[in-house]
């Protein structure tokens, strides 16, 4: 069975390129539970009113409400390529380490296609996969001009 760990100790929320963020204060090992996303159930359908950013929705019919300070999870920035994933037991929403987790490293996991296609496509994703992707892009689009100045 996975290790578990002890939040506070082994959990920190700091500054992220998306705001505030999960960070590792020790090294977390492949396939070790990291937390649990906690809030109040409740009904999918009553969702749709609420003004809340940490909805995370468990099937078509049950939904977290993770908004309360104390869940630490909802700090969890999405990334492209994650070192956690997301796993249910029953109605308990889990995450675990995919990837070994190296001390000030940020948390992520894949918020699901559904959720990148209507709220970060749109504004850009902040990962550090896209990131450096852009940034990559970037520096050949620079080097492409130069080369037709020369060129032409």
């Amino acid at each position: 069975m996975p290790a578990r760990l002890s939040p506070s100790r082994h959990l920190r929320v700091g500054r992220s390129k998306s705001g505030l963020g999960l960070f590792a204060r020790t090294p977390i090992k492949k396939g070790t539970f990291i937390i649990r996303y906690r809030g109040k159930k409740i009904r999918t359908e009553d969702t749709e009113v609420m003004d809340t950013r940490y909805l995370f929705e468990i099937n078509n019919r049950w939904t977290i409400d993770g908004s309360t300070r104390s869940n630490l999870a909802r700090y969890i920035n999405h990334a492209c390529r994650p070192n956690a994933e997301v796993y249910f037991v029953k109605h308990v929403i889990k995450i675990r380490a995919i990837k070994n987790i190296k001390p000030d490293d940020e948390i992520t996991y894949h918020y699901g296609r559904n959720y990148v296609d209507a709220f970060i496509k749109a504004v850009g994703c902040k990962c550090k996969f896209c990131a450096t992707k852009r940034a990559k892009l970037r520096a050949l689009k620079r080097k492409r001009k130069r080369r037709a100045r020369r060129a032409g």
